[in-house]
């Protein structure tokens, strides 16, 4: 029997986004059909099952941002703009896209009770997302962008949290301009202004 082929890449971004629209739990194999244009037979075959596909979507998102973190911050001229950078660019996804979430964030929501080896994948690309934010803190500190009144690690802890809870907010509909207004402040917080 022979393999099925497809582009693996589009199929693992369908099913991104089919898993952040509705949540793992409510997506179902029907949605999956539909987003990738795969039949079941066929996830299945390349994928073991939906919660394969979830793994490997994770994997993919995470890889994607990992490009697009190093891309945004190669493309500014000092670490502190590509914190504002990366703000900005949060803002926007959540002003303008139905999609406001986090794929690893809604998932660890949604899954963390109820599996403990996503729950410990999503946490582990969590904290390796924050040391990343660590990292930048401490060159932007060594640079003398930033003072050195708080360790790196704890800025980046806040940033996180901070991300966080924009991202949940933008669910809240606010008024125009609200979350530019967190981010803002949130950026003057780290800066110590």
């Amino acid at each position: 029997m022979r393999s099925a082929e497809f582009d693996r890449e589009m199929v693992l971004r369908s099913a991104m986004d089919a898993f952040i629209a509705k949540g793992y739990s409510k997506t179902s194999m029907q949605d999956l059909k539909q987003a990738t244009g795969l039949h079941p037979g066929s996830i299945y075959c390349a994928f073991t099952n939906k919660r394969g596909l979830l793994v490997e979507a994770l994997e993919h998102y995470q890889a994607e941002r990992d490009n697009a973190f190093v891309q945004l911050f190669d493309s500014q001229p000092t670490i502190m703009a590509g914190i504002a950078a990366y703000l900005d660019q949060m803002v926007a996804e959540c002003e303008q896209e139905n999609i406001k979430d986090c794929l690893l964030q809604k998932a660890l929501s949604e899954l963390a009770q109820d599996d403990k080896e996503i729950e410990r994948l999503i946490s582990h690309k969590l904290k390796d997302w924050e040391q990343l934010f660590a990292c930048k803190f401490e060159h932007a500190q060594q640079n003398g962008e930033l003072s050195t009144h708080r360790s790196a690690k704890a800025l980046a802890r806040y940033l996180v949290m901070g991300i966080y809870g924009i991202r949940a907010y933008s669910h809240t509909q606010p008024e125009p301009g609200e979350l530019r207004e967190l981010s803002a402040e949130l950026m003057q917080h780290i800066q110590g202004i």
